[in-house]
């Protein structure tokens, strides 16, 4: 094992503590460690004045740190799990899973606001946010923000929007708590796959039990069935389809959103399964789903 660990992450401020919290489990569990933080800035982050869909997709967010890894410039690196493709870079495993900070969207009202006004203005750039939020809002309008957490609130303060939504994960690991207005149940707002969970990646075939300390199996198990959930329905990084998977003891319950591109129909649905079979669950969720938009 390398006396140094070197950390891949993107440049903005929440990406950098997501990758502190790795840094500082690995300085904990292994103190003869040396540990440095790597920041590259990705494509994803560069261009702003454009939706995903149109430049790449989530892919953007991850290339340049797959490029630092396979060329060794790095050793391993974190990323928000919900940023990343479902498929990732041949010899860059994901190799591990954090424990799981709240997986909620919330909503954040423009500062003096209370509420939404009727024929509001809600910012987001996510098809999946836009979709449900119409349901919750019916007489609102979805406009695009881009941008980090802190360039998104500021967008909200100084522009025409009247509220945007955000994940709670982040807002609560950059210490932003006090800016959120209402929180959406998992019910209400199926979050995307993987939301609130960091995952380490690394090459293939080499020793990273530096890692054990963060590493959690539920996490695990909820990602994997999550992301088997909107594989199998070929959820592409705009596509609105998401799951959301809760392991208590040996059961997890996993939430569904199908959403049909056709019509722009959609359907949420529950089910539950043993956790140690969480891909099988996401698949198995994802059929019975998909059979029923076809009868429908």
């Amino acid at each position: 094992m390398q006396p140094e660990i070197r950390i891949g992450t993107r440049k903005s401020r929440l990406a950098v503590i997501q990758a502190e919290i790795v840094q500082k489990a690995i300085m904990k569990s292994c103190p003869h460690l040396q540990t440095r933080l790597v920041k590259i800035q990705t494509t994803g982050d560069r261009i702003l004045n454009k939706s995903l869909d149109q430049i790449g997709g989530k892919g953007l967010f991850v290339k340049e740190l797959d490029r630092a890894l396979l060329e060794g410039e790095i050793d391993i690196s974190v990323h928000s799990l919900k940023d990343m493709p479902m498929e990732t870079a041949q010899g860059l495993p994901v190799i591990g899973y954090s424990k799981r900070e709240d997986p909620r969207d919330v909503l954040i009202y423009k500062p003096g606001l209370a509420r939404i006004p009727e024929g509001g203005v809600i910012g987001t750039s996510s098809r999946r946010r836009a979709l449900l939020l119409g349901a919750l809002y019916p007489s609102c309008s979805f406009r695009k923000i881009r941008g980090n957490v802190q360039t998104r609130l500021k967008k909200l303060e100084e522009e025409e929007y009247d509220g945007t939504v955000l994940a709670a994960a982040g807002l609560k690991r950059l210490g932003l708590d006090s800016v959120v207005g209402r929180v959406f149940s998992v019910e209400e707002m199926v979050p995307a796959a993987g939301q609130g969970i960091l995952a380490i990646q690394g090459r293939k075939g080499e020793d990273h039990s530096y890692l054990e300390s963060i590493l959690d199996a539920k996490s695990e198990a909820e990602a994997s069935a999550e992301r088997e959930f909107v594989a199998a329905l070929d959820g592409g990084c705009t596509s609105p389809v998401a799951a959301h998977g809760e392991v208590r003891g040996t059961q997890m319950k996993l939430t569904g959103l199908y959403y049909r591109e056709k019509d722009g129909r959609y359907w949420i649905e529950t089910r539950v399964g043993e956790s140690v079979k969480a891909r099988q669950l996401g698949a198995a969720l994802a059929e019975d789903m998909r059979r029923r938009a076809d009868h429908e």
